[in-house]
């Protein structure tokens, strides 16, 4: 029988504890509040390491494990495992993410209850011995408008809830097709702003990436109804907190509340935390027993199944493949990703349909795991690379509305392995395609486009009119801006039509840059094309 060592160096579940303690061949070593030091030294001989969020698995640890196979984090976000060093290693980090789901919903809506009726103050002034009925005088939240920013698990569980209440719930969501709204019956906007200037109530359930971060800024902020109250319990920084507190110390905003800040623990001298009309909790949003217990028995399920059967659920660093599928088509498992992930920033919003062509001899293999690929790079902006991976992007898709399908067209193509992917509505779509060159990942077409530029760093995306001067000026004003062109290729309709150049980037450029390069007379788009998550 084989053994294995499983260091449990946080606290988890005792029923998750069970399930690897009674599995045959385990031996469980329960070590949290370890220094780094000590968990480097426990590391040595694990077969698998389960984590919550309290402990760091840092390269180090990972490099002073040779034995080490697997990491477990009960529940969603990584932020405290190195990933890319333990994709070196070969080793498989596998998190949680549907076991928090109900957990978050209910602390949210909790805020927004304390919030509307001001509890927790009102319980303090009961705890110091008060009897203040008019001061806390609260709203119903019956007949209000909510905003729901963010339509994924837990945002839809919390405008379920909300209906239940009698509120109109507002959802914005560019990845939510209108099928998908219909069918949650919520109203689907078509902007922020408009969700934004009608709501009674906003709560935010968006992943933090580039594009959300301060997505409620003092500009939006000054968009909101009088008397708005804001729930945050999704991740800090989606609030611009100086901007909030300004609002509130203008009484244009009537309350707020946070379960996660830009800074955790926000410093003691931070504006919201002395302010009567904002509730905080630090942190709790998946603080119950019941989302603990799930999220450890689902860890516990996974590191057992990965290690026995060798079964890998929920990975966020690799797909489940055999050695003999993996050797036909494991260079397109990376490629279909970036694919993906490259067309979702090209592609309209709300995409109710992402369509995979396979040509040439990829067509006569088994492209699942390929199609997985091109889905989990196309979610991650809307679901946050965090929280999707090749093993539950399928069930995020259903939830967004977004049909996945694969075709084999019958027709040659000149390249003997292609890639076309394709997203959008009926009316409106976008394609990219891509193949190898000599062992080098290529784009080859971009929204019927024909081009040539390797898929890797940043590339840059102009549309333009053909006319002389455009790639000078475009070349002139980059390299103002200290940024380097590694590459170009251009392509046009017909002489005097519309045009396109992809440029490959030593540097990213900024938004100021993006702006000028639109403003240059003939230049329609600039957009920038990020490779990596």
């Amino acid at each position: 029988m084989t053994s294995h060592r499983i260091l449990v160096a946080d606290p988890v579940s005792e029923r998750g504890l069970e399930i690897l303690r009674n599995e045959p061949g385990f031996t469980v070593d329960f070590k949290p509040g370890m220094s780094a030091a000590e968990l480097t030294e426990a590391a040595a001989d694990a077969d698998a390491i389960v984590v919550r969020s309290g402990v760091k698995i840092t390269r180090s640890v990972i490099e002073a494990a040779p034995k080490l196979r697997a990491v477990g984090r009960a529940g969603v976000g990584v932020d405290n495992i190195d990933v890319a060093a333990a994709s070196e290693r070969g080793v498989v980090v596998m998190n949680t993410p549907a076991g928090n789901t109900i957990s978050t919903a209910e602390h949210a809506f909790s805020l927004m209850l304390s919030l509307a009726r001001q509890i927790p103050q009102a319980h303090a002034s009961m705890a110091a011995g008060k009897w203040e009925r008019k001061k806390f005088g609260g709203v119903e939240i019956h007949n209000k408008t909510l905003a729901v920013l963010g339509m994924g698990r837990i945002g839809s569980e919390f405008a379920r809830r909300a209906m239940a209440f009698g509120m109109r719930v507002l959802a914005y969501d560019p990845y939510l097709s209108a099928s998908r709204a219909k069918l949650l019956r919520v109203e689907l906007v078509n902007r922020i702003e408009d969700a934004l200037a009608e709501a009674d109530f906003i709560t935010m359930h968006l992943p933090m990436t580039p594009e959300t971060r301060h997505i409620i800024n003092a500009e939006r902020i000054a968009l909101l109804k009088p008397g708005v109250r804001l729930i945050n319990c999704a991740r800090g920084g989606l609030i611009d907190e100086a901007a909030l507190a300004a609002a509130l110390e203008a009484g244009t905003v009537a309350g707020a509340a946070l379960d996660v800040y830009e800074n955790e623990p926000p410093p003691a001298d931070h504006p919201l935390l002395s302010r009567p009309d904002v509730v905080l909790t630090p942190h709790l949003g998946a603080s119950t027993a019941e989302a603990q217990e799930t999220v450890g028995i689902e860890v516990a399920h996974a590191i057992r199944n990965y290690l026995v059967d060798g079964a890998v659920v929920n990975a966020v660093n690799m797909p489940s493949v055999d050695e003999k599928t993996l050797a036909q088509i494991g260079p397109f498992l990376r490629f279909g990703e970036m694919l993906g992930r490259l067309l979702s920033q090209i592609a309209p919003p709300r995409c109710e349909k992402l369509r995979i062509d396979y040509c040439g001899r990829l067509g006569e293999l088994d492209t699942t795991l390929i199609s997985r690929g091109v889905l989990k790079g196309f979610l991650e902006k809307a679901i946050g690379a965090d929280q999707v991976n090749v093993v539950n992007a399928t069930s995020l898709a259903q939830n967004l509305g977004l049909r996945l399908t694969e075709s084999r067209p019958a027709q040659t193509s000149e390249y003997s392995d292609l890639i076309v992917v394709t997203a959008g509505t009926d009316g409106d779509q976008a394609e990219l395609a891509g193949t190898f060159f000599g062992g080098d990942a290529r784009i080859v077409r971009v929204n019927g486009h024909r081009v040539e530029a390797r898929a890797e760093g940043t590339l840059l995306l102009l549309e333009n009119t053909d006319k002389p001067g455009m790639i000078g000026a475009a070349g002139t004003l980059l390299g103002e801006k200290g940024i380097n062109i590694a590459g170009m290729t251009l392509s046009r309709e017909q002489v005097g039509g519309r045009a396109m150049v992809l440029l490959t980037l030593d540097s990213t450029p900024d938004d100021d840059t993006l702006r000028a390069l639109e403003n240059v007379d003939g230049i329609e788009v600039a957009r920038t094309l990020r490779t990596t998550a």
